[in-house]
C-alpha cells in the first residue's frame, strides 16, 4: 500500500476561511496546495500531476470564478474530482459538472472529509 497522500488544491481568496480548508484537509490525512483564486488554481494544476481534488469557493475576484472555475477543470482534467463551496449562492446540481459536490458555507467539517473521501474512492 503506498503512503503518497492524495492532494487537495484549495482555492479560497478569504485567507482565514483558506487555512481552516487547508488545516481540515491535512487533518484528515490529505496533502492540502492552496491557491487564492482560480488563475493561480490554473497555474498550479498546469504544474502538478498530483492534484486529484480541487475544492473551491464560488464567490471570488479574479478572470472567474470558482463556478467557471470548476467547468474548466472538468474540461481539461477530467480525472480531478471538484467540491464545490460557497456562502453567497445555493447551485442546484444542474449547476454543476457531472460528479461534483456543493457545500454551503458555513459547511460541517466531516460533511467535507466525507465527500473528499467518497470522490477519491470512486476515483481510485
Amino acid at each position: 500500500m503506498s503512503d503518497v497522500k492524495a492532494a487537495v488544491l484549495v482555492v479560497e481568496d478569504e485567507a482565514l476561511i483558506r487555512m481552516a480548508a487547508v488545516d481540515l484537509i491535512e487533518g484528515a490525512g490529505y496533502e492540502a496546495v492552496e491557491a487564492s483564486n482560480a488563475d493561480e488554481a490554473i497555474r498550479i494544476l498546469e504544474l502538478r500531476t498530483d492534484i486529484r481534488v480541487v475544492f473551491t469557493d464560488v464567490d471570488m475576484p479574479g478572470t472567474m470564478d470558482g463556478l467557471k472555475l470548476a467547468h474548466f477543470v472538468r474540461d481539461r482534467w477530467p480525472p480531478i474530482r471538484i467540491v464545490v463551496a460557497s456562502g453567497m449562492q445555493i447551485l442546484a446540481e444542474s449547476q454543476l459538472p457531472p460528479g461534483s459536490r456543493f457545500f454551503r458555507k458555513p459547511y460541517d467539517d466531516n460533511s467535507i472529509i466525507s465527500a473528499l473521501s467518497e470522490l477519491l474512492d470512486a476515483a481510485s
